[in-house]
């Protein structure tokens, strides 16, 4: 495993960490024994980053990543998000009562006394341009609440306008090889401003795991089910925003691009942490089985130059106009 330094927290964080969103729901069946199981193999492989939200099973990923601490002696990072209990999700409702509330909350639910990440959950735009609201976050730190905070945003000038806040120490943010528009101007501005970037979808909801097909269902509390066109939450959180059969289209043309001995989505993480802006990338898993897969694209070679080349040819020849200017 490789570690890079998180903002300016004095974090370093594996850089291959865990997303937690499966195991909390809306990814079809999950097993708490299964979800534990793959916990503890992410430990054992050296991941000491964990990303949740209170929403995630409304507290189930929370506590079971609280079962983990108990579990296990050595340190590791827990980042939650709140704001995204919410309804309806307005801007307003960002003030101080709830988000004291959705604090306090995941404090019992992760059984701490401190939340070491707290993340703004995707909030309306218009939360970026409210600084009434980063200081109710600046207040929690030196209340002890939180050790630091950031955001989790859908779009790069959300991004951009966040960081303008001293106090964000991190942006978590939808890239992958279908989603590379953060990569043209933000990370510029997020290494200057010494902020972290967590890569979360890193493949693109499964689309670039390479194993699905056009036979392939999904049960009809998974995301992939229901919000194909945005009608639960944003769009762009399913398949990156992308065309199901374009995706699997391009998932072909990839395929010949994997290095030998390496799975599609091993290369896919990869690609991530090519850009060394990039803090971590976050893949969920179910299974220590997949645990497994994406904690071996840590410590792949890096990708060849012509093979960036290819992958960035097939985006902007084919990927680009159906998500470049949307998010």
């Amino acid at each position: 495993m490789q570690y890079r330094e998180l903002g300016r927290t004095g974090w370093k964080v594996s850089t291959i960490s865990f997303g937690a969103w499966a195991i909390g729901g809306a990814w079809g069946s999950v097993d708490d024994k299964d979800s534990v199981a793959a916990l503890h193999r992410a430990l054992d492989c050296g991941v000491n980053f964990f990303d949740t939200a209170d929403v995630y099973g409304d507290g189930r990923s929370e506590r079971l990543l609280a079962q983990l601490r108990r579990e296990r002696r050595e340190p590791f990072y827990i980042a939650t998000k709140a704001g995204r209990r919410l309804d309806p999700h307005v801007s307003a409702g960002y003030n101080r009562a709830n988000l004291t509330a959705f604090v306090d909350r995941s404090l019992k639910n992760l059984s701490t006394e401190s939340i070491d990440l707290l993340q703004l959950h995707c909030p309306p735009t218009e939360v970026f341009y409210r600084p009434e609201v980063f200081q109710v976050l600046d207040d929690m730190v030196k209340a002890g609440k939180l050790r630091h905070y950031g955001v989790s945003v859908e779009k790069v000038e959300e991004a951009l306008k966040a960081i303008e806040f001293p106090g964000v120490q991190s942006v978590q943010i939808i890239f992958n090889i279908f989603r590379q528009r953060p990569a043209d101007l933000f990370f510029a501005e997020a290494q200057r401003r010494r902020v972290g970037i967590l890569a979360r979808l890193p493949l693109s909801s499964g689309m670039l795991a390479g194993k699905l097909t056009r036979a392939s269902t999904f049960e009809k509390d998974d995301h992939r089910a229901f919000n194909r066109h945005g009608e639960a939450f944003d769009r762009g959180e399913t398949f990156s925003g992308y065309d199901f059969e374009s995706g699997l289209q391009a998932v072909e043309t990839l395929r010949g691009l994997v290095p030998s001995g390496a799975t599609l989505a091993q290369m896919a993480l990869r690609w991530i942490l090519m850009f060394p802006a990039v803090t971590c990338a976050i893949p969920g898993a179910k299974r220590p089985s997949q645990v497994d897969e994406n904690m071996a694209a840590a410590d792949m070679a890096l990708l060849s130059a012509d093979t960036m080349k290819k992958i960035r040819a097939l985006y902007e020849e084919r990927i680009r106009p159906h998500v470049h200017h949307y998010w």
